[in-house]
């Protein structure tokens, strides 16, 4: 059974930072793309970063691009979220996802159709 597990939201003030984390059991992590997306009351899940599952390319949504970095370590099965910077905008739930398929790079990494498990979510609250 896969499973992803977040951790690292908080409550933080606007300008500061947090690292979100997401490990992967049950399927074998190196081989698969992952997703960040957030989420917040009475909207649609959107899109934040993704990472091929070499690590050798990355894609940001443009309200974060320069402030998030996404990356992965395979040794750990884990991948990350370096959030800096943030707004009050940023608050919302954080959800990280792998991809449906090994090894494949096509289609749209900012589709949440591509990605068929989800971790629980993580809050993240920034203060303005």
């Amino acid at each position: 059974q896969v499973q992803l597990v977040e951790s690292g939201g908080g409550l933080v003030q606007a300008g500061g930072s947090l690292r979100l984390s997401c490990t992967v059991s049950g399927r074998t992590f190196s081989r698969y793309a992952m997703g960040w997306f957030r989420q917040t009351p009475g909207k649609e899940r959107e899109f934040v970063a993704a990472i091929t599952w070499s690590g050798g390319s990355t894609y940001y949504a443009d309200s974060v691009k320069g402030r998030f970095t996404i990356s992965r370590d395979n040794a750990k099965n884990t991948v990350y979220l370096q959030m800096n910077s943030l707004k009050f905008e940023d608050t919302a739930v954080y959800y990280c996802a792998i991809r449906r398929i090994a090894y494949y790079s096509g289609g749209s990494y900012s589709n949440n159709l591509h990605y068929d498990y989800w971790g629980q979510g993580t809050q993240v609250t920034v203060s303005s």
